[in-house]
């Protein structure tokens, strides 16, 4: 399966405490901080909570 690069981009000072609980399910936290996790429905439903946090890309080959 493909996967992708999640990489937060914005701070999670003022939003929701569901939304602060979705950045920690994303294994995220810090502007900066990036993950890769397969690319999944249930993914895709975790980062529309959050889409305005982080940035999603393919993650490369040499990822």
């Amino acid at each position: 399966m493909a996967e992708v690069l999640i990489k937060q981009v914005r701070s999670a000072a003022g939003t929701s405490p569901r939304q602060r609980d979705t950045l920690r399910t994303l294994r995220l936290g810090r502007i900066g901080k990036s993950v890769v996790r397969e690319d999944t429905e249930h993914l895709h439903g975790l980062l529309r909570k959050v889409d305005h946090l982080v940035t999603v890309e393919p993650a490369g080959k040499d990822s």
